[in-house]
C-alpha cells in the first residue's frame, strides 16, 4: 500500500481556498502589504478588492510566506499525511521556493519541495499532476523528481494592456515606457523557466494575440520535435487580470489555431504577477502532459 501523500501549494496557482479544499489541497495564501498594511490573498483580500486599491493608486508591495507559516502548515499536516510534496511558485520569481526547500531540510525527507519553475495556470497544473501521481502511488520524492524533469515542456505568453506597472515596479525604464505609451504598443512577456522576459511589441491587441499565439505552437513543436502534435498529449490555459470576457475570446482563437484542443482552461493571473502588469492582461500556456 502506497504512502498518504499531502499536497500543498500556494495561492500564485490560482487555486482558491475553497477549491483547496473541495480538492482536498492545501493551498498557502500568498501575503501582500497595501501601503504598508498586510493582507493575504483570498483571505482579508480578494482579487476585487486587490485591483480597487492598484487603481487608486495604492502602493501595494508582495511578500513570501514566513517561515513560521509554512512550519505550521507543514507540522500540521504531518500529523495526517505520511510525506508532503510542496509545491510553490517559481524560484525565479519569488524567494518562497529557496525559503521552502531550506526548512524542508528539517524533516528527514518528508517534505519534498518542487522547484519545476511554474506559475499560475501551469503551477495549477502540476499541482493537478501531483495528485493523481499520488494517487497512483507515488512517493512525495518520485512525484518531485517527476514533475522537476518535465520542468522546461512548459511556456506562457502575456501580453500586457499598460506598461504603467512594468515601469513602477522597475522593470523597464520610464523612457521605454512614455515610448510604448506614446505608441500605443502592446508588448508581450513570456515566462520560460525562471525568467519573465520581453518578447515582442505588438500595435493592436490582435497582432499581440496572434503573436502569442504563434510562440505557443513553436513551442509545443520544440517540445515534442515535430508539426502538428496531437491535442491530447499536452494542456492547453488561457489567464488574465480583469479581463474575462477576452480571455473567453482568446480562448476560442486558440482551440481555432490548435485544432482538436477540447479542454482550455481559463483562469486569474496570481495577484503576485497581476502586481506587476496590472489589469487587462492576457496569457496563454501550454504544458506537457504527464505520461
Amino acid at each position: 500500500m502506497g504512502k498518504n501523500i499531502g499536497i500543498v501549494t500556494d495561492s500564485n496557482s490560482g487555486i482558491t481556498q475553497k477549491q483547496g479544499e473541495e480538492l482536498g489541497i492545501h493551498v498557502l495564501p500568498m501575503p501582500f502589504t497595501v501601503n504598508g498594511t498586510p493582507y493575504f490573498e483570498d483571505i482579508n483580500l480578494s482579487q476585487e478588492q486587490f485591483y480597487a486599491r492598484l487603481a487608486e493608486g495604492a502602493d501595494i508591495a508582495t511578500s513570501q510566506p514566513s517561515p513560521e507559516a509554512v512550519m505550521d502548515l507543514w507540522n500540521r499536516l504531518l500529523e495526517r499525511y505520511d510525506e508532503l510534496v510542496h509545491i510553490p511558485m517559481s524560484s525565479g520569481l519569488s524567494g518562497s521556493c529557496e525559503t521552502a526547500i531550506l526548512l524542508s531540510g528539517e524533516y528527514d525527507g518528508r517534505v519534498q519541495v518542487v522547484n519545476n519553475q511554474r506559475i499560475s495556470v501551469t503551477q495549477r497544473q502540476s499541482v493537478l499532476d501531483a495528485m493523481h501521481l499520488a494517487s497512483q502511488g507515488f512517493s512525495a520524492k518520485q512525484i518531485k523528481d517527476t514533475l522537476e524533469a518535465k520542468k522546461m515542456e512548459t511556456g506562457i505568453y502575456i501580453m500586457v494592456d499598460t506598461l504603467k506597472y512594468l515601469r513602477k515596479g522597475g522593470r523597464i525604464t520610464p523612457a521605454a515606457a512614455a515610448l510604448g505609451t506614446v505608441l500605443r504598443l502592446k508588448p508581450d512577456l513570456q515566462i520560460h523557466g525562471a525568467r519573465l522576459d520581453a518578447f515582442a511589441k505588438a500595435r493592436t491587441v490582435q497582432q499581440a494575440k496572434t503573436l502569442m499565439i504563434n510562440a505557443l505552437r513553436n513551442d509545443i513543436e520544440q517540445c515534442f520535435g515535430r508539426k502538428d502534435v496531437d491535442p491530447s498529449l499536452y494542456h492547453l490555459e488561457v489567464a488574465h487580470t480583469q479581463n474575462e470576457a477576452a480571455a473567453m475570446e482568446l480562448r476560442s482563437q486558440l482551440m481555432e489555431a490548435l485544432p482538436g484542443s477540447q479542454e482550455v482552461h481559463v483562469d486569474r493571473l496570481s495577484l503576485s504577477v497581476s502586481c506587476h502588469i496590472g489589469p487587462g492582461a492576457l496569457a496563454v500556456a501550454f504544458s506537457r502532459k504527464i505520461d
